[in-house]
């Protein structure tokens, strides 16, 4: 048989960033990151049910600054992902291919996201939660 040279496929270094696919990578890599905060959570509410002292441990760490930041991370991606998911269900029913619709509901999503996070910290930080 001969040995002939398969063509490459062009790799990310070929092509140019877009919104489209900075949003379709974000939209996999926030799936995972939230897989990964419901064991978080999942621990947590282990340590709720083990008692007062695995409890107080939880709560220490999250309210220290890297839990903060944990979870600021963490309600990003979900509302990321919410955003997202959402203009993929509106896809599912064949509207917005266009290349300029497209574009505009990558970056709604985006910035959706940033508002519904900003407002989910503002909400907590103001301290209407507790």
């Amino acid at each position: 048989m001969a040995n002939r040279p398969r063509p490459l496929s062009p790799h990310l270094q070929v092509y140019r960033w877009q919104i489209q696919m900075a949003t379709s990578i974000l939209h996999r890599a926030t799936g995972i990151i939230l897989a990964v905060g419901a064991l978080i959570i999942a621990g947590g509410l282990l340590a709720l049910m083990m008692g007062p002292e695995s409890w107080s441990c939880f709560t220490t760490h999250a309210s220290a600054w890297y839990g903060k930041v944990i979870l600021f991370g963490w309600s990003w991606c979900f509302a990321y992902h919410l955003c997202n998911g959402i203009r993929h269900i509106v896809q599912d029913f064949a509207i917005g291919y266009a290349k300029p619709t497209f574009i505009r509901s990558s970056w709604i999503s985006v910035i959706a996201s940033l508002v519904i996070t900003a407002a989910i910290w503002a909400y907590v930080c103001m301290g209407a939660a507790a």
